[in-house]
């Protein structure tokens, strides 16, 4: 398939993807092909031993690994560069919880073409409302919510469908040495964070787009001083 293909290896706990996404949907907007690029969204678990049950705040458990006089800083840029993107980001409301289930639901919206909705849906749930995303009741709704059936839905939580693809996007994150999100892969070039300035993004997109004109160029009968057969 043509056109570029971008990887976003991303958490649902994680506020930087929130921003990193909209940062992405800026960049896409004055892209030239922006009509051929293609998102897949990666798996990746930033705390994959949570449980399904709310414990302390992300603002409380920031608190644990970063020193008392950052923390307000902190939290502080989180909160304006998600104002500045419109994004109302509260880690004073969102509450850590195991995402695994949530990726398995992504990798179905995928094959309904509804994955970027459903990112969208699962980081406001999380990082804006503070909901419990391991919630099969959350899910079942968000996934409602961007027009997934709801029978099928049901059974994929229900089950154990897609566990391989979350795995598998965790063994990728892990041979590409991905250790933190938003990371950007566009077209299998080199990892790179998801909050790079804008400028950054779009020379990836712009590198790629050019090298898959050149890869159509040389595939092109034209291009070898052949014509091309026409068939009545």
């Amino acid at each position: 398939m043509s056109g570029v293909l971008i990887e976003v290896f991303y958490d649902v706990l994680c506020p930087w993807c929130y921003i990193g996404k909209h940062r992405l949907r800026r960049v896409l907007t004055d892209f030239p092909g922006r009509d051929e690029v293609r998102l897949r969204w990666r798996s990746y678990q930033l705390s994959p031993d949570e449980g399904r049950i709310p414990g302390p705040t992300a603002a409380e458990a920031m608190a644990t690994w970063t020193a008392p006089d950052q923390l307000p800083v902190r939290l502080a840029l989180i909160e304006q560069l998600g104002t500045d993107l419109g994004l109302a980001i509260d880690l004073d409301k969102a509450r850590p919880v195991n995402t695994f289930d949530a990726h398995r639901l992504t990798h179905f919206a995928a094959d309904h073409e509804r994955a970027d909705a459903l990112v969208e849906a699962l980081l406001r749930a999380y990082q804006a409302e503070g909901r419990n995303v391991a919630d099969h009741l959350v899910l079942l709704e968000l996934a409602h919510e961007v027009g997934l059936p709801e029978e099928e839905t049901g059974a994929v939580l229900a089950g154990d469908r897609y566990a391989d693809a979350v795995i598998a996007d965790q063994r990728r994150a892990a041979e590409l040495r991905v250790s933190g999100v938003p990371t950007l892969v566009v077209d299998g070039g080199r990892p790179f964070s998801g909050m790079q300035p804008p400028e950054m993004v779009r020379a990836e997109l712009d590198r790629a787009a050019a090298a898959s004109r050149a890869l159509l160029h040389r595939r092109s009968p034209l291009s070898h001083g052949r014509r091309p057969v026409m068939i009545e």
